[in-house]
């Protein structure tokens, strides 16, 4: 069954559990549209949707969603063309109308007329577009209508593009011929303008095309992608231009879709026309019908820039409307009537002082009073910066842009004059969210709602130094409480830098962390956490139908699988009866809860596991599931107790990447998980540097905060072994290991006074505590044989001598009925039996009986231990059988070797053999690798001899001797002596010639030959490593090998293939 999925933020919730009201719909924005397969949003579509199905599916739904203009009449316009032609009133000439466009000459006289001969079609011009010579970079394109509804051309972006909503607006806009700007304006411009895009999550929309403020808006995209990384992420840079001023647009017509259209920017060609800028990465070419006629874009434009600015983009419970700004560079009277349209309807412009023209004109005027802005002073400014078309303004032209510019200047709140080296302002990206925080501040003269707004406003922009500069001043003291909404967002966006920032500004994790908080942190987990996957497992799993709710309990279930199951639940499993319905007022955010608080759920349920509320832990495992290394780290840094702390996100860390299947956050885990280690041990090395016993005291100090459990077992867990390795670490355990024995007592003492414990008495042992120094008798005894040094050498000498006992018996004292010494190994077994069952069923921690069993079985050592008692029992019970004796007694002879193996798991703790006995088990992993290509050969030889040599062979034991056994020992140079045909064999059941004998010393020394070759293919070194191997071996002697080798190659005149020579360099080797 399907896991259900999370429920996200911003989406319908049911029960009353989830967020802020959500946004509106994105398929809600485009009424009555024909949907295909890719119109769902985003993150919702199916992932595995290849290029052709998404091209397939574009290729449908553009076509019957989106128009492109075409003339239906011709009318031959009086005048023609610049080349010479014939051209109708829409500019486009007779060729290039469709057929049925056509009419006789008789009707030439007709006016024409756009609203009657202009009709509209499918779009045939849309798809994938690649600039010819420059590079591989592919953009997006589509000619649409001028009347198309703005709602169509955003779900197109959005849904089909996709495009991410923008979290900010840039209309850019002014000069569209070439002009100059001086070097350093422009360097700050082009880098601005890319900054406020990059770190905002911005759209820019110009005019597209490969001139004047579009080529300049174009150059610093390619400046950007240049010098920035993949991660960097792209600028989106949308081109609205006009369809019939764009040249060499017939190599866009594609009917079903270029994938990829080819375009040649031919600027020294293009004449009146202009060409479309490589440096955009989409383009929506506006169509009315005509050619050559600028400015077609222009209504269009403003309609899809106003709908985008009236949509709301939500995000970890907050909603916002994307604010858009107007930059403005140059320009001329177009330009005017552009700013003057956006100050009109509230839109924010940024004026780019030193561009020239209009934005100069309207930044030098900008600072006067209203009354000082006068004909005479616009006049004047006029004839200085438009001196060639300066003598075209009439007089009632002048009046008319002076109106227009003291209304501009009227609405100073929404106007923002960029200045080069200004204090303060050196970029043009600070200029522009300066520019729409001012905006924003004057809706409600200082209010707290517009306060909230702007705080927004930072946060979707991930500006931090806006938000110190403009928001958090002391015009306006923030309450801790009004800060959470945010907070909320800022963790759920993962913008550490605002978490810090709200940190210092007085919220206190204890009081954000409350227990709905986090609910609606894990229900807003990022879709591809892993941790996120886990709890809908979870949630799979519960009888509860038909979705569950998330809880806490919920999240502890996976939490403990992490941390393992030593630890306590961090959160308690409510009873049925504890589930009231809460709402936790909160400003801004407000979602109801079923369930109750952590606080209140341990007032009432002291029956229940007991735990502690600890939010900044709780916040802390909520970064560290999804890898958030740097909202971690803030975080932690609240956290008091930051040892287990940081032990803990190690060994959760560690857990995860087992089972992440992507390398990059696999990598990442166990980097971050290293990184915390070393916290660990950064902040126990303070410690102990300032006093080493209570630092030593930290270690085995319970932390409730971490489900009962301490420092060194979140270590030990973990495999910390750079935190456990840690001098102070290491002199804790030697400390326990010694017990109340002091740790300079020489080896020798320890067990001269095991062996003579009187010897206690004088003195031999030191204690650590001095009341032991002095006491005499019983208490020095008790506290002797408690150390743990002595229990585990006690035990190694007990072990020895049930072996030395067990080995007695096997070899002196086997006799048909047990004797004495036997009874007391059974009884010595006995005991063994009881150790290993208090081990399984007396675990550290409290869990069930298949956990006990699963966390007993993990230990290699506990089935070696299974192994040999139940092989123990079965020789036993053979031997008390008379008939079974001999079967019996080889039994317990096999599991002496078992229980002599068990001595390897004791002397670990040596240093000078605990090293090596790791060494070795390591190295049988890879013995099993080595012996499975032995077996491949051995088998295969063995198999082929077999067949050859005997005919028809029943008996199984024999089959196995040779096409095994004896093919093994072929390796060491041991022929066997039938294959040179001098001794018989008689195979039972089977009659039949035997084959030629000559046939079985061909294989054999096939064999002998192949065998280097097989080292030398697998990158050994040929025969050398044969001969150092069989250096190695102890089976036999290397002079019977070759003595052996030498006397079948002799059979039937054979001869080494090499020659004396090569056995000689051969024996040299050896």
């Amino acid at each position: 069954m399907e896991p259900p999925p999370l429920r996200k933020a911003g989406s319908r919730q049911e029960d009353g559990f989830g967020g802020p009201p959500g946004g509106v719909a994105a398929t809600g924005m485009v009424p009555n549209l024909r949907r295909s397969n890719s119109s769902l949003c985003r993150n919702r579509r199916p992932q595995f949707l290849n290029n052709c199905e998404k091209q397939a599916n574009l290729s449908s739904w553009i076509p019957e969603n989106i128009k492109k203009k075409e003339c239906v009449h011709f009318v031959e316009r009086s005048k023609l063309s610049d080349a010479g032609k014939v051209v109708c009133e829409c500019g486009y000439t007779r060729e290039q109308h469709l057929e049925g466009a056509l009419r006789p000459y008789a009707f030439l006289s007709e006016e024409w007329d756009p609203k009657k001969h202009v009709q509209e079609m499918p779009t045939d011009a849309f798809g994938d577009i690649v600039f010819t010579g420059l590079g591989q970079k592919m953009g997006k394109y589509v000619r649409i209508s001028q009347d198309t509804p703005p709602s169509v051309i955003y779900h197109l972006m959005t849904q089909h593009w996709g495009l991410d909503v923008p979290n900010l607006l840039i209309s850019v806009t002014g000069g569209a011929k070439d002009f100059h700007m001086k070097p350093r304006l422009k360097s700050i411009f082009r880098r601005g303008l890319v900054k406020v895009a990059q770190t905002t999550g911005a759209w820019i929309i110009t005019g597209g095309s490969h001139t004047g403020v579009m080529k300049q808006v174009g150059e610093a995209v390619r400046g950007f992608s240049l010098s920035s990384s993949y991660s960097e992420g792209e600028v989106v840079t949308i081109g609205i231009a006009t369809w019939g001023t764009v040249h060499n647009r017939e190599s866009l017509i594609h009917p079903t879709g270029g994938f990829p259209a080819e375009y040649v920017m031919d600027e020294e060609g293009q004449g009146h026309l202009t060409c479309l800028d490589s440096n955009h990465s989409h383009f929506i070419l506006v169509d009315d019908g005509t050619h050559g006629r600028y400015g077609v874009e222009i209504p269009l434009r403003a309609r899809l820039e106003k709908f985008i600015s009236e949509q709301t983009k939500e995000r970890g419970g907050v909603a916002i409307k994307i604010p858009i700004a107007c930059v403005v560079l140059e320009g001329g009277p177009g330009t005017l009537q552009t700013i003057y349209n956006a100050i009109t309807h509230g839109t924010p412009c940024v004026i780019v002082e030193g561009s020239g023209r209009v934005a100069d004109v309207i930044a030098q005027v900008a600072g006067l009073p209203i009354s000082e802005i006068t004909v005479c002073l616009i006049q004047q400014k006029l004839g200085s910066l438009f001196p060639e078309m300066f003598e075209t303004f009439t007089e009632s032209r002048i009046v008319e842009w002076t109106k227009k510019i003291q209304d501009i200047v009227r609405r100073r709140q929404l106007l923002t004059i960029f200045r080069e080296g200004k204090d303060g302002q050196q970029d043009v990206d600070v200029a522009i969210l300066q520019a729409l925080l001012k905006a924003s501040r004057s809706h409600d003269g200082f209010g707290h709602e517009n306060w909230d707004h702007q705080l927004k406003l930072a946060v979707a922009w991930n500006r931090v130094d806006i938000a110190r500069s403009e928001i958090f001043t002391d015009e306006r003291p923030w309450k801790p409480s009004e800060l959470h909404p945010m907070m909320t967002a800022a963790l759920i966006a993962n913008k550490p830098e605002f978490v810090k920032l709200f940190l210092e500004n007085g919220v206190q994790l204890t009081e954000f962390g409350t227990c709905d908080t986090l609910l609606y942190l894990y229900e807003n987990l990022e879709p591809c956490c892993l941790f996120r996957y886990k709890l809908q497992k979870v949630l799979a799993e519960e009888p509860e139908r038909p979705a569950p709710r998330l809880r806490m309990h919920h999240v502890a279930q996976v939490l403990r699988e992490l941390l393992g199951d030593f630890s306590q639940p961090l959160y308690p499993r409510p009873r049925s009866s504890d589930q009231p319905r809460l709402l936790l007022p909160a400003p801004n955010l407000k979602f109801h809860v079923q369930g109750v608080s952590l606080r209140s759920l341990y007032k009432r349920s002291p029956r229940h596991v007991a735990f502690t509320m600890d939010p900044v832990r709780d916040l802390l495992l909520w970064a560290i599931v999804q890898n958030r290394r740097e909202l971690a780290e803030i975080i932690w840094a609240q956290s008091q107790d930051c040892i287990a702390a940081a032990l803990a996100c190690s060994k959760i860390l560690k857990q995860l990447s087992r089972e992440e299947e992507d390398t990059d956050s696999l990598e990442e885990m166990l980097a971050l998980a290293d990184e915390y280690e070393q916290r660990a041990i950064g902040v126990f090395t303070e410690c102990y540097r300032k006093d080493e016993e209570r630092a030593q005291k930290l270690l085995v100090r319970v932390s409730e905060a971490w489900g009962k459990t301490t420092c060194l077992q979140l270590a030990l867990e973990a495999k910390d072994m750079k935190f456990v390795s840690h001098g102070g670490v290491q002199a804790f355990l030697t400390k326990v290991w010694w017990g109340q024995l002091s740790v300079d007592n020489g080896l020798w003492r320890v067990v001269l006074c095991m062996l003579a414990f009187p010897l206690l008495a004088t003195g031999l042992v030191s204690f650590r505590e001095r009341r032991l120094q002095a006491v005499r008798g019983l208490a020095r005894i008790r506290a002797f044989f408690n150390a743990p040094v002595v229990v585990f050498h006690l035990n190694t000498l007990s072990y020895f001598a049930f072996l030395c006992l067990f080995a007695y018996v096997l070899m002196v004292d086997f006799q048909p009925s047990p004797s004495g010494c036997e009874c007391l190994i059974y009884l010595w077994l006995f005991s063994l039996v009881c150790e290993e069952l208090r081990q399984l069923f007396c675990p550290p921690d409290e869990c069930g009986l298949v956990k006990m069993v699963l966390l007993y079985l993990s230990d290699f050592w506990n089935k070696l231990d299974i192994a040999a008692i139940l092989l123990f029992i079965a020789g036993l019970t053979c031997r008390l059988i008379p008939a079974l004796l001999y079967p019996g007694r080889v039994i317990l002879s096999l599991d002496f070797i078992m229980f002599c193996l068990r001595l390897m798991h004791i002397f670990t703790v040596s240093k000078t053999l605990g090293p090596k006995i790791i060494i070795v088990k390591r190295m049988m992993k890879d013995v099993f690798f080595f012996l499975f290509l032995l077996a491949v050969w051995v088998v295969s030889f063995g198999v082929a001899k077999q067949a050859i040599l005997i005919h028809n062979e029943r008996r199984v034991e024999w089959i196995f001797r040779g096409a095994v056994y004896q093919s093994y020992l072929t390796i060491f140079g041991q022929i066997p002596a039938y294959i040179d045909g001098r001794t018989a064999l008689t195979p039972v059941g089977g009659g039949g010639g035997r084959l030629p004998p000559w046939l079985g010393v061909s294989v054999c020394q096939c064999f002998h030959c192949s065998w280097p070759c097989i080292w030398q293919w697998h990158g050994w070194d040929g025969g050398d490593s044969v001969f150092h191997f069989l250096r190695s071996c102890r089976t036999v002697s290397r002079s019977s090998c070759a003595v052996s080798y030498i006397r079948a190659c002799k059979v039937r005149g054979l001869r080494s293939p090499h020659g004396p020579a090569s056995l000689r360099h051969g024996r040299s080797d050896v």
